[in-house]
């Protein structure tokens, strides 16, 4: 019997993904292109026909469908299901930053070795591996003196985790916050080195899997967008701009809501770890992963190294130091990883950050330019910096043109005067910063040392008030509180943050124009805001009011820790206000809070409790957290907790798998409220593992540690009796 035409179709479409994904591995990866771009358009245009006449062919892992989409009116978010983490930073860029990682690598593992080895003795065991039944730890024998090491180069761009089920990347998200992201699939798929469906020709494809790496954008293709940006300007184009660097840039394409900007932006991708992985993964070390990602087709830094001791890695960092500028693309230090995965398992965690893993940053680059002026800004907090104003000098991939000379203490003990040539520097190639004064340079005519009050006249720049210089304070603060503009334009960008309570579009220009102009004097006096009062501001069009008008209105529903962190209390960041949220319950048992009583919270000493004392103290304060309620936010509330009603205080507990009615997400929940930690690796620190339906290695490794295994039911009396 003759197949049908949409099964022929099918068939075409198949061997037509199957030829198209070929060839823009070779040519976006391999960069080895298999055939003219004349023929590679002709396929991806047959292609595009068949899913046009059979649109129930056209499937995500399309080579068609890295074209962009519909335009999105904002990003989802969601949950990593094994954190995003940080990586611990060595500050020491000589050689002995990467012998320093080493012996702290080599000092923990004789640790975690030596009781181990002292139970092999007494067994009179022969075998070459180190092996204790009853110990949570089990390790080949290795030599101590001579560990082996992968080393990276650290990219300048934005972090990236790609899910692929089945070998089909299905949703791709940003780090976020470490803990949860935002989902931009159809941007990504837009980059041409990240596969749509993974290559299994060479190596097996779990069934869940999770690649991380990182989107950045080439030097010369940042500089061939920029000169097509000067073009469209020197054509009379309006709203254009060139761009600072490569790295804000690809993470501004990623963020797009237009796919098609995206894919304009000419983006690139490496691949180097994994987040979530079925446990079918057949990978054991760090250096057959650069391998397995190659084979599936990821692009693969050809610059990382297996390294053995801390020689080698010594030697990587001064061979990549000398290659640092003739690279195609910015990085801003390399890193190093223990090679063994089993390894990496003994090391662990301190504080969410590897024992494994280190960066090893480079000295900062340093430029020398001239202070044209020092002009003082104040902060949120009221906090007063100096900031020298500066002849532009491209530092460290930008231009810079503003340094912060950070308090009055600072610029007096640098001595740094108007018309002084100074060093410029990034410091931690993030903020930039004087360093030093050439004296030798200096005019013969150079004005007085910097005296920030008398500058000032004893008065805040922008409200005049009073400023004030607390004991054992470098800086001075302006006593305006929300009275100051600069305060109260710092203190709304603040609330409206993306990690706060998120106002999508709320930004800097239009914060500015709404307190210039009076219409804004409080946070709550956003959510009073008409769709005639946007829309009557210089440049603002009513559809754009609109969007305003309908983000405050989302923004009103959000979580108590986000709506703490956007409040901007002194010394309260996200972690904080995470911690005061799940301690308290409500907002009303915080603020009725003493001293004694906020210094039992996790993290919390006697410097951020004064802080909350004395700003749940202040009239104002406690008017705007009222106004703000009656605006019509609000969130979900819990019920206070002290240490007695945590049972599980001080537990480790790991979830795997899917339990038959809890979520993972309000598993970990329940699991926090009653004083647990949750984990998402498997330690001898576990406590339980919770285990649901198509449970992995993590079930498999709580079993070979001995560690205690619950269903949900057990989970439930777990929490019921905390026993």
């Amino acid at each position: 019997m003759l197949s049908s035409p949409f099964e022929s179709a099918a068939d075409a479409v198949r061997a037509l993904h199957v030829e198209l994904h070929r060839f823009a591995h070779a040519y976006y990866t391999l960069d080895a292109p298999l055939v003219p771009d004349a023929e590679y358009d002709r396929l991806f245009v047959e292609l595009q026909a068949l899913e046009a006449e059979y649109p129930s062919l056209k499937s995500a892992d399309s080579p068609t469908q890295r074209v962009g989409g519909a335009v999105l009116d904002g990003f989802e978010a969601v949950r990593h299901r094994v954190p995003m983490l940080s990586i611990r930073t060595e500050t020491d860029t000589t050689e002995q930053g990467a012998r320093a990682f080493d012996a702290r690598v080599r000092k923990e593992l004789i640790k975690r070795a030596q009781p181990m080895q002292v139970a092999a003795q007494a067994k009179n065991a022969s075998q070459t591996s180190i092996f204790d039944e009853n110990s949570p730890l089990v390790t080949e024998s290795i030599d101590l003196d001579a560990i082996e090491y992968v080393a990276e180069l650290k990219f300048d761009g934005l972090a990236i985790n790609l899910r692929y089920e089945q070998g089909a990347l299905v949703v791709a998200a940003t780090r976020g916050d470490g803990e949860s992201g935002e989902v931009v699939t159809q941007n990504i798929r837009t980059i041409g080195q990240i596969p749509l469906r993974l290559n299994t020709d060479r190596q097996a494809v779990p069934e869940v899997l999770e690649v991380r790496g990182e989107v950045y954008m080439r030097r010369d293709d940042f500089e061939a967008l920029n000169e097509r940006q000067r073009a469209k300007i020197s054509a009379g184009a309006s709203g254009e701009k060139t761009f600072v660097n490569p790295r804000n840039t690809a993470a501004g394409a990623v963020r797009q809501l237009d796919p098609a900007i995206a894919a304009q932006r000419s983006l690139s991708f490496f691949a180097y770890a994994l987040g979530e992985v079925s446990s079918d993964a057949q990978v054991d070390s760090q250096w057959a992963l650069s391998q397995a990602l190659a084979a599936w087709g990821f692009a693969v830094s050809q610059h990382t190294r297996l390294c053995v001791g801390a020689d080698a890695l010594v030697a990587f960092h001064a061979d990549v130091a000398a290659q640092r500028d003739s690279l195609p693309f910015d990085i801003d230090g390399v890193v190093y990883k223990v090679n063994s995965f089993e390894q990496q398992r003994q090391l662990g965690f301190v504080s969410r950050e590897p024992r494994w893993a280190v960066a090893h940053k480079y000295p900062a680059q340093e430029q020398f330019t001239t202070v044209l002026a020092i002009d003082i800004q104040v902060g949120r907090t009221g906090k007063l910096t100096p900031v020298a104003k500066l002849a532009p000098v491209f530092v460290g991939g930008v231009t810079v043109t503003n340094a912060t000379l950070h308090n009055e203490d600072e610029a007096r003990r640098k001595d740094v005067r108007v018309g002084d040539t100074v060093v410029v520097r990034r410091a931690g190639d993030v903020i930039p910063e004087v360093v030093s004064v050439v004296l030798d340079k200096r005019a013969g005519d150079a004005g007085e040392a910097f005296d920030l009050y008398k500058r000032l006249g004893g008065r805040c720049p922008d409200c005049q008030s009073p400023i004030v210089r607390e004991d054992g304070e470098a800086a001075w603060r302006c006593t305006g509180g929300l009275f100051c503009p600069a305060q109260r334009k710092q203190a709304i960008l603040h609330f409206a943050q993306r990690r706060a309570v998120e106002v999508e579009g709320l930004g800097e220009k239009l914060v500015d124009q709404l307190v210039d102009a009076g219409i804004v004097k409080t946070i709550p006096d956003l959510y009073r805001l008409g769709l005639s009062s946007l829309a009557a501001l210089e440049r603002m069009a009513e559809k754009s009011a609109q969007n305003i008008v309908d983000a405050l209105s989302r923004s009103k529903t959000t979580t108590l820790p986000r709506f703490l962190y956007g409040l901007g209390i002194r010394n309260v960041g996200e972690s904080t206000a995470k911690d005061l949220a799940k301690h308290f319950g409500t907002l009303d048992a915080l603020m009725a809070a003493s001293q004694s009583e906020l210094l039992q919270v996790t993290d919390v000493g006697p410097i951020v409790a004064e802080s909350l004392l004395q700003f749940f103290a202040q009239a104002h304060n406690r008017e705007v957290i009222h106004q703000l309620r009656a605006c019509g936010l609000n969130w979900p509330e819990g019920v206070a907790r002290d240490a007695s009603q945590q049972p599980l205080l001080g537990c480790t507990v790991v979830l795997t798998g899917t339990l038959p009615t809890l979520g993972r997400d309000a598993a970990k929940d329940m699991l926090e409220a009653a004083g647990a930690k949750v984990a998402g690796s498997v330690s001898k620190k576990t406590s339980y593992v919770v285990a649901g339906a198509e449970a992995g290695s993590k079930l498999d490794k709580a079993r070979e540690l001995g560690i205690a295994v619950l269903d949900e039911a057990g989970l439930l009396a777990l929490l019921a009796g905390g026993a």
